[in-house]
């Protein structure tokens, strides 16, 4: 049965732009325009062409990350917007962004309940592509059986949220535990497992997901324009005070 949508005027944005720095930004731009009434509600997609890390806004990088080994192997650092743990990004992952407008559905004015709202929408998606059960774990977690494929985090302004995450489709998963300390909060369901028996890849392509998150979502016109977040870039993604500063 098809979901009945949030949107009206949903858009979709298939936009990876050649810089961590700069794909972190847009995701922020995105929101910016929503909440300020210049950009619509929208759905974005985009694919790392290589390996880098994002921390969580309240991380502490040194206690997540492993600072000395990614400066050994020259992989960038970066903090996003929202919250959640640090990830190693990298060919194999897919990330989306989904920027809402608050008043658009009773659930999204609160964190909890655009948690459910969202991750029960994106379970029944995956599922339909996997052929198999997908459970919602932790807070914004998805899984089959026990295993992680995919992270999520929002970011909340006045009018206008994102929720943003990532799915493992190809990725080489024994890198996460070379980059990435095992985080300081964890999930219960985790178990204290390591990044690689904690987590699994989906094996299916890329255009899958999105084909079946732009349906959940009825996001069928495309974005006809990105914002433009050189400022922010500037600004903020490329600033070691603000990717490092915990």
């Amino acid at each position: 049965m098809r979901i009945r949508n949030i949107s009206a005027i949903m858009r979709h944005l298939d936009l990876t732009l050649a810089s961590a720095a700069a794909n972190l930004a847009c995701d922020e731009a995105l929101l910016d325009a929503c909440e300020d009434g210049s950009g619509a509600e929208v759905l974005r997609f985009w694919q790392p062409e290589q390996c880098f890390v994002v921390a969580g806004y309240s991380n502490v990088v040194a206690r997540e990350v492993n600072l000395a080994a990614c400066r050994q192997a020259g992989l960038g650092v970066f903090r996003r917007c929202s919250g959640g743990g640090a990830v190693l990004q990298g060919p194999g992952c897919l990330n989306y962004a989904l920027v809402l407008r608050i008043d658009g559905h009773p659930s999204l004015a609160s964190i909890t309940g655009a948690n459910r709202l969202i991750m029960e929408r994106q379970r029944a998606a995956l599922a339909g592509v996997l052929r198999r059960p997908v459970e919602v774990m932790g807070c914004t977690d998805l899984a089959v059986g026990g295993l992680k494929f995919s992270g999520n985090a929002q970011r909340r302004k006045r009018h206008a949220l994102v929720f943003h995450g990532t799915y493992l489709l190809h990725f080489d998963l024994g890198l996460m535990d070379r980059f990435l300390h095992t985080p300081s909060r964890q999930p219960d369901y985790r178990a204290g497992r390591a990044h690689d028996r904690f987590l699994m890849n989906l094996e299916v392509a890329a255009s899958a997901v999105q084909d079946a998150l732009r349906e959940a979502w009825g996001a069928h016109t495309p974005l006809s324009e990105a914002p433009d977040c050189q400022g922010l870039i500037e600004e903020k993604y490329t600033r070691d005070d603000w990717n490092l500063k915990f």
